[in-house]
């Protein structure tokens, strides 16, 4: 059902009418003149608000959701109400069909519009259009410390603002629906750690430490002496003081280093990776997986955390153009399939693959709503385009999860060589209680 709150049904009502007629649920969209025309049988869940004429020349030539993204970042277009229900046109937009008549009116009418320019203040950061013009596939060393530092050194201020406590920067382990945030990454932690079996005294390493929560948290429950690396300088500088501060400095190290640069053979007892194999690029693969093998311990456990999706190959889509443009310029997923088979080339014998697809949903619409509660705080680190950036990256996440275009496995395995893995004969020992 389409009506309108106004007498407008010149050339910009029929645009907004053909393009948006059959979209799900409710919706608004309010035009830069303050004319609204509304779809649904009910209270619009959420308006779409057009504050620049250009926008429409977009929608009729191109349909592609990646300018209603960009029109975003610059203020172009604005949403009031469930951002949620504004991500799901996505798909509606994909399936329109407008005939070639149809372009060229629409195309007309929306030339005769004009347009003004777009708000200084919102157009994308510099840096970001240096990624737009040159996506770079060669995940050369070089290469993925520019990566690194685009995502993760903005603003470690900005991070803690929508983050846990401990800064994770991770999918959660939520037992109940309703756990905090902070209680669900802290299940997320001694939930790896016992997968991994820790013992006192073991040598841990974190191929991408984050903030260093987890080597923290292994040195200081379970008496490893744990070592992390990580390619962004704001962490590293964090993850320093972080060890000081809690008293590790016998037990916790860390250095800012490439995975690949990592010297020595059968180092370490343990080896774990939380969200960063994501960077490595498909074709490192192997590469990525054997630097792991050679600096594992025979008989040792490596646990391997990380996102894939349900195609094949990284193509471009509407989806990897964002998230390479905007996000992670050098981020690449696969199936869980390809990953195991990989690995299995590589010589490990899978232990034990659990998907975390609910719980990294869950996760993400609490960094939505923490990061939408203290808008004003994050702006004082960042500019309205990387809030927004980010804001809208967070919860087109959570709707991917939710529909399973992307998953999340935790991988544990251990050399194929080894004999019979000292891990016990069930999960059991996974989930007695314990006080965290």
């Amino acid at each position: 059902m389409f009506w309108s709150t106004s007498t407008h049904a010149g050339g910009v009502g029929r645009i907004v009418q053909r393009v948006f007629q059959g979209c799900p649920g409710s919706l608004s969209v309010r035009l830069w003149d303050g004319k609204t025309l509304i779809f649904g049988d009910h209270e619009p869940d959420t308006t779409l608000v057009i504050n620049r004429p250009g926008v429409f020349r977009d929608l009729v030539l191109h349909r592609d959701p990646l300018h209603l993204a960009e029109a975003y970042f610059q203020g172009a277009i604005d949403v009031e109400g469930d951002l949620y229900v504004a991500l799901r046109l996505k798909n509606h937009l994909r399936s329109l069909r407008l005939s070639t008549a149809e372009k060229i009116a629409f195309l007309f009418g929306a030339l005769s519009l004009g347009d003004r320019p777009a708000n200084a203040s919102l157009v994308a950061p510099s840096k970001r259009k240096v990624w737009i013009r040159k996506l770079w596939r060669s995940h050369s060393k070089s290469e993925n410390r520019k990566a690194i530092a685009f995502h993760y050194d903005v603003s470690n201020a900005f991070y803690r603002l929508w983050l846990d406590e401990q800064m994770i920067y991770s999918c959660a382990y939520f037992e109940a629906e309703n756990d905090s945030l902070d209680q669900a990454q802290c299940n997320k932690l001694e939930h790896i750690c016992r997968k991994l079996r820790l013992q006192p005294g073991e040598r841990l390493l974190d191929i991408g430490c984050g903030w260093g929560a987890l080597i923290c948290w292994a040195a200081r429950h379970y008496g490893v002496h744990a070592h992390g690396i990580t390619l962004s300088h704001e962490q590293y500088v964090y993850c320093q003081a972080k060890i000081k501060e809690a008293g590790l400095q016998d037990r916790v190290t860390v250095e800012l280093k490439d995975y690949r640069d990592l010297r020595g053979e059968a180092n370490y007892d343990k080896i774990v990776s939380v969200g960063m194999f994501e960077h490595v690029g498909l074709k490192n693969l192997p590469l990525y997986f054997a630097c792991v093998q050679r600096l594992l311990k025979p008989g040792g456990l490596f646990l391997n955390h990380g996102i894939t999706q349900d195609q094949e190959g990284w193509v471009k889509t509407v989806g990897t153009r964002f998230i390479n443009r905007y996000v992670f310029p050098d981020g690449e997923l696969d199936t869980v399939s390809n990953v195991q088979r990989v690995m299995e080339r590589a010589g490990y014998e899978i232990l034990d693959v659990e998907s975390l697809r609910p719980h990294y949903a869950l996760t993400l619409r609490h960094w939505v709503r923490r990061l939408e509660a203290r808008k004003e705080e994050a702006l004082e680190h960042v500019t309205e385009s990387v809030y927004r950036v980010w804001h809208l990256y967070m919860a087109a996440c959570a709707l991917q999860f939710e529909q399973g275009e992307i998953g999340v496995y935790q991988i544990l395995a251990v050399n194929r060589d080894a004999g019979l893995a000292a891990v016990p004969l069930t999960r059991r020992d996974l989930y007695d209680d314990v006080d965290l």
